[in-house]
């Protein structure tokens, strides 16, 4: 057992079995270990879990830690344990009503428990989290408060009153991508005191390369052509679900000696499980997946990320991007550009956000299950959400409406805004690593390898060895998934 009178370093050796702390973990975790609330940013790959798995397991209670994606808090769980760190559970829509209630029961036994910010609303959930002693509350990837709050999870923006229920403890918010307005949107829906720590967040061992093509096939062939020469990991991003598998398909036709799948939010969760643990465990080779894929996936070697269609923001770029090399090796990201494939994410961000006559309707529509199949999910969302808050603060329907047509306005002028950003540094004739990050930061690391396609790379002339698929674990991937999601 770890005594008071041991150092920080001697808890992290014998708990996870470092010797010393990476840039930034320290500072964070003496900051809530003070009892500041805190809000903290380090590149993606530099440790970020540490931060909060450590006070978890030195202090008193329960530390329940607010996650985003199921297989994010599987990875999490699966880790611990296989550090011999067993008092760790996940809270999650893949568990049965036995399952939940067995943790729900012996709360109080774990250090930490992992849960969705929709899990956490649900009644008898936080009933059971009121009766335990929560030592820190942890909101994991914290830009997503304020990339998916809005919209696409209500919830994200119901933290705050969690955190009152629970008593206020101490909260940690992480993000490895969050610009100075990021980061006021977190602080401002979570309405706390927060001390920052805010580190640089670029990466210096990748290079950035942007691809100009005319036509859908030359990326189609451009992609061909790079993997026929570079047998590294890859990971292949989509914005279509369709395209992602068509791609998908024509690569496992071009390269049967190469392993080749598809990752997206429209499969079934046992599969997208499946799928992550075999990319994980070197028994994929490349893997087209959409933005659903990748957040917390911590594979060391992937060499080589490629965007097929433009991402909708800066920070999900760098987020993405920020999966290869986390080793610290030389790595590279390309994006495929072709004329006009901007109209992509202002289509997508179109279907998010509901048209004027959908907002004027939506009070007086008394049949939920009516609305849901005349409004994408999304939306439906969007308006239960903000009509249930205007109310309760005593607005009338016909000004509830007028402020969310105005919230409505505000968000998608963001969300434009943040299209046209990408293509400018797409379109970009200057230094690509100094215009990603300057909107996070007032300077950059210089380059360990070569910088981008602007200053001293060229994509064509790139060649990378051969790295061999591990053939030292065999897996009975059934075996496995039963194993993983019946775990305590």
């Amino acid at each position: 057992m770890y005594k008071t009178k041991d150092t920080l370093e001697e808890a992290l050796n014998i708990y996870f079995g470092f010797s010393t702390f990476r840039q930034g973990q320290k500072e964070i975790i003496s900051s809530i270990m003070k009892g500041n609330h805190t809000l903290a940013t380090l590149p993606t790959g530099s440790g970020k879990s540490i931060c909060y798995q450590l006070p978890a397991l030195l202090g008193e209670g329960v530390t329940v830690v607010i996650s985003p994606l199921i297989s994010l808090m599987v990875d999490q769980v699966k880790i611990l344990k296989s550090k011999g760190i067993k008092r760790v559970a996940a809270l999650n829509s893949l568990m049965n009503h036995q399952q939940k209630q067995q943790v729900l029961t012996h709360l109080q036994q774990y250090k930490i428990v992992f849960c969705s910010p929709e899990m956490m609303q649900q009644e008898f959930v936080l009933n059971k989290l009121k009766g335990c002693h929560i030592n820190y509350l942890v909101v994991d990837e914290a830009h997503c408060i304020s990339q998916w709050g809005h919209e696409f999870r209500p919830d994200y923006l119901k933290i705050k009153q969690v955190h009152n229920q629970l008593g206020e403890p101490t909260l940690l918010a992480l993000s490895a991508t969050a610009t100075p307005e990021v980061q006021a949107d977190i602080v401002k829906h979570l309405n706390l005191d927060m001390h920052k720590i805010i580190y640089p967040m670029d990466r210096e061992n990748i290079t950035f390369a942007v691809k100009h093509l005319d036509i859908h096939e030359d990326k189609v062939e451009a992609l061909e052509n790079l993997l026929s020469n570079n047998h590294v990991p890859t990971m292949i991003y989509f914005s279509s679900r369709k395209v992602c598998e068509e791609v998908s398909r024509l690569l496992q036709g071009k390269f049967p000696d190469k392993s080749v799948s598809y990752y997206h939010g429209g499969m079934e969760q046992e599969d997208r499980l499946l799928i992550q643990q075999q990319f994980m465990y070197d028994q994929l080779d490349i893997i087209c997946c959409t933005s659903a894929f990748g957040m917390g996936v911590d594979k060391p070697n992937i060499r080589l990320v490629i965007h097929f269609h433009i991402p909708p923001t800066i920070e999900s770029y760098i987020q993405e991007v920020g999966r290869a090399g986390r080793d610290g090796y030389h790595c590279v990201a390309l994006l495929l550009y072709q004329k006009g494939d901007e109209s992509l994410p202002f289509q997508l961000i179109g279907n998010e956000l509901p048209e004027d006559e959908e907002i004027e309707q939506f009070p007086f529509q008394e049949d939920s299950s009516y609305l849901k199949e005349l409004l994408s999910e999304t939306k439906h969302r969007f308006l239960t959400f903000q009509f249930d808050q205007w109310h309760q603060l005593g607005f009338t329907t016909d000004d509830a409406i007028s402020k969310i047509k105005s919230l409505r306005d505000e968000r998608l002028a963001v969300k434009r805004n943040s299209i046209i950003t990408m293509v400018n540094w797409i379109k970009t004739d200057s230094c690509r690593r100094k215009m990603l990050y300057q909107g996070f930061q007032d300077s950059f690391s210089s380059p360990l390898s070569f910088c981008c396609d602007q200053c001293d790379f060229d994509i064509d002339q790139w060649n990378w060895k051969e790295e061999k698929r591990s053939k030292g674990i065999e897996l009975n991937w059934e075996e496995r998934l039963r194993i993983l999601f019946n775990r305590r």
